[in-house]
């Protein structure tokens, strides 16, 4: 199954926004009803037989991030634009994505990057760039999708309430 991230909208059935029973029914209907993970957390994250983790995030009863764990098999993909996350190595993975849009090493955590124009979010364990035997290192471990100002600063919030109003 693919998995088309649409930010700042969400990705399938799970909508930035929606309330937290919608969200957690939506990502029940993402469960795979044949092989049922024991990892499974309900209205947290499921595990479909591929591996692929589909995790939510809601805060004051509404869905605020949908985060995707990479999986072990090709059966499930999360594609942006036409890119398979999760196949390409880190490094082109940034690179074909400063074609559509701003993309920055997160400043606390080097190996992770963040398109905050578009409130995507791509994380690995570290930085192995050269080695594709490194899996953890030479691809992203997950990517998140968020509602806008999911990144803030409490002065960035201040100031997005301020433009809002």
């Amino acid at each position: 199954m693919d998995f088309l991230l649409e930010p700042p909208v969400g990705v399938g059935p799970l909508r930035i926004g929606m309330p937290r029973h919608d969200a957690d029914a939506a990502l029940e209907s993402l469960r795979d009803l044949s092989v049922i993970s024991e990892s499974d957390r309900p209205g947290q994250h499921v595990f479909r037989p591929s591996g692929l983790m589909v995790g939510i995030h809601s805060t004051q009863g509404v869905l605020q991030a949908v985060e995707f764990g990479r999986p072990a098999a090709t059966t499930d993909r999360v594609v942006f634009r036409g890119l398979d996350v999760f196949a390409l190595p880190a490094r082109q993975m940034v690179a074909r994505m400063r074609e559509h849009t701003r993309i920055e090493a997160d400043p606390e955590d080097p190996a992770s990057f963040i398109a905050p124009d578009l409130l995507l979010s791509f994380w690995r364990p570290f930085e192995a760039d050269d080695d594709p035997e490194e899996e953890q290192g030479h691809y992203f471990t997950t990517v998140l999708l968020a509602r806008p100002g999911y990144y803030d600063t409490p002065a960035e919030a201040e100031e997005r309430l301020r433009r809002n109003s």
